[in-house]
């Protein structure tokens, strides 16, 4: 979206978001800036704002890789994912941007799920799919019984 206030080739941005360097659209910086949150005497030496850095993402890695484990394993596989990303976040703005528009979309979805049409619809297929699945085992009892899996001698 191209407005003709910008200059040419320069893409406008929604005046809620942020740019790289923590400027809003609208020229007011942001106190919630993007960037590393590393203490400055860490920043100030390469050298060490680089090892910070990889360590930050070496220990981000390790989360989300167990998250990624969990997800089909009983545990919380989302959270830890999102935890990760959160460690990633406190150095890296890809991350930073990445949780800024998940937050969003999570918060616009759960506004639409307390929309009370939406909940309407939410519980009338809920009961729909009970009954379905009712009726499914009804009909299978009724055709096959009900076998115990066990068997229990009698005395």
């Amino acid at each position: 979206m191209n407005t003709g206030s910008n200059e040419p080739g320069e893409v406008a941005v929604a005046s809620d978001e942020l740019r790289a360097d923590g400027v809003r659209a609208d020229g007011e910086r942001d106190e919630r800036g993007l960037g590393s949150r590393a203490p400055a005497f860490v920043k100030g030496r390469r050298v060490l704002h680089v090892s910070w850095q990889v360590g930050v993402f070496v220990i981000g890695l390790a989360v989300v890789g167990a998250g990624i484990v969990m997800l089909p394993l009983p545990g919380p596989g989302w959270v830890v994912i999102f935890a990760g990303m959160a460690i990633w976040a406190t150095e890296f703005v890809w991350a930073q941007l990445v949780l800024r528009w998940t937050k969003r979309k999570v918060t616009e979805a759960a506004q639409k799920a307390l929309d009370p049409r939406v909940r309407r619809r939410n519980i009338t297929l809920t009961v729909i799919g009970l009954v379905i699945v009712a009726v499914l085992v009804g009909v299978y009892v009724w055709r096959f019984g009900v076998v115990m899996p066990w068997r229990i001698k009698d005395q």
